[in-house]
């Protein structure tokens, strides 16, 4: 009776390895399938180029092409980047919303899944607007909340062609 309880034992033993090692085998091909067209994906986008500064690099889309220009055109063409405006001015939160985006981007116009022309996201509207009062703290105080977390018009409301002037 103890051979055959042992036998069962090592009977489910054996059973609960082969999965697991199936179980990591499937896992290691996912890793590798994702891991590959994420490197594929970012070759072929160019994904470098969007770690620079260079404004230029975020035209590498079509979409992106009029506002490229539209900045070259504006009153901030020479005073800012497209990152100065588009990302948090803290070193974690640039690169967490430069992955963010980049992971989102990257997905919309593999799927061409995205509108044309692009429309920023209320997350991101939030980042530009920290970014105008970081640069513009001096002349904005009045016009900040009285209190944290209050409401406030957003700059972009009143200022609709400061960043990317919409002039031909």
């Amino acid at each position: 009776m103890t051979d055959q309880r042992t036998q069962e034992r090592n009977d489910v033993s054996e059973r609960r390895s082969s999965t697991i090692r199936l179980l990591a085998v499937g896992i290691a091909i996912a890793f590798g399938v994702f891991g590959g067209l994420g490197a594929f994906t970012f070759g072929y986008g160019e994904g470098t180029a969007y770690l620079t500064n260079n404004p230029a690099s975020c035209a590498n889309c079509h979409v992106m092409q009029s506002h490229f220009d539209s900045w070259s055109k504006s009153s901030h063409e020479s005073v800012a980047t497209c990152n100065d405006c588009h990302l948090p001015h803290d070193f974690a939160g640039k690169w967490i919303t430069k992955a963010d985006n980049g992971f989102f981007h990257s997905l919309a116009f593999t799927t061409n899944d995205f509108h044309e022309p692009i429309q920023i996201k209320d997350r991101n509207r939030l980042v530009t607007q920290e970014a105008c009062l970081h640069c513009h703290s001096d002349y904005v105080n009045e016009m900040l909340p009285s209190r944290p977390g209050g409401d406030m018009l957003m700059c972009v409301h009143c200022h609709t062609d400061v960043g990317h002037s919409q002039k031909d």
